[in-house]
């Protein structure tokens, strides 16, 4: 759990958005981010052990959970990986880190991806759980099993309003829908749990989701599509962790061989016993790689 630690909210060089979450620990900093539909209480089962080992910072992205959820612009660009990824060093900046260690599950692994291509000198190790580059997901959207176990990614991107009245007053089974249904069929989801995040999903942070997942299908696809064309990569070591059952190990040679064309320096590639929420389903197994790795 987060005993011990403290709260903050965090103003950002965005007037509109202030970043809300937990810090505390010693040592190395680690900045922890969590995905979709979830908030920095999805690290609460690791967040005490680690801060034994390190200075832990875990932030809700804009959008999610506590933190700030403006209106999107025309051009979705308040809602890519790139402005999420500022957001979160300014986070670290004010505590005083220049440099860091950084985890994502979900979506805040596509902020973390981003954060190293965008501020690869911040950036000393980054663990990415459960993803596929962003960009190669949405390519791989026309194979049918994909599409159908994603089928959310095309869904809450459509254009402004829609997605939004679908889901207006369906806030319990969405997060149900989502929490319940990937990898083995149960998230590992308790229903005081459930019940949480489903008092989080508010029409603001539908909004704000669905927001995150137009400038995915936009603004970063183009973002990654420069850099890749660059043959720009990451550079720092790269933990990756994903569920044996989940959508993301579906590939021969695993999300490994894929990240290969993204990421320089894969120093660890490890699946776990779990679906697509090593936190609830595999806690042990993800602190002890993340201990080791950090």
């Amino acid at each position: 759990m987060f005993n011990g630690f403290e709260s903050f909210q965090i103003q950002t060089s965005d007037p509109e958005v202030q970043i809300v979450g937990k810090h505390g620990g010693s040592g190395p900093p680690l900045l922890l981010i969590h995905g979709n539909p979830l908030s920095h209480m999805s690290w609460a089962k690791v967040a005490g052990p680690l801060s034994e080992h390190y200075t832990v910072v875990a932030a809700d992205i804009r959008g999610y959970g506590h933190s700030s959820k403006p209106r999107g612009l025309p051009d979705h660009s308040n809602y890519t990986f790139r402005r999420m990824a500022q957001d979160h060093v300014e986070v670290m900046n004010h505590f005083g880190f220049k440099s860091f260690s950084v985890a994502g599950h979900d979506r805040g692994a596509r902020v973390a991806h981003r954060m190293c291509l965008d501020h690869e000198n911040a950036i000393t190790k980054a663990a990415f759980l459960d993803i596929l580059p962003t960009e190669f997901v949405w390519k791989e959207l026309g194979d049918l099993d994909v599409g159908l176990s994603l089928y959310h990614w095309s869904f809450l991107s459509q254009p402004s309003g829609f997605p939004e009245a679908l889901l207006k007053n369906n806030e319990p089974l969405y997060i149900r829908s989502k929490l319940m249904s990937q990898g083995l069929g149960k998230g590992g989801f308790t229903e005081e749990q459930i019940q949480y995040y489903t008092e989080l999903c508010t029409p603001e942070n539908i909004h704000g989701v669905c927001e995150d997942y137009r400038a995915s299908a936009t603004l970063d696809l183009e973002f990654d599509g420069e850099d890749r064309l660059a043959g720009k990569k990451v550079k720092c070591p790269v933990m990756l962790l994903w569920g044996e059952t989940s959508h993301t190990a579906r590939h021969e040679g695993g999300p490994a061989k894929i990240w290969e064309a993204y990421a320089a320096n894969i120093a660890h590639a490890q699946a776990l016993p779990c679906g697509h929420y090593p936190l609830e389903q595999a806690p042990e197994q993800t602190l002890e790689a993340m201990v080791k790795f950090f």
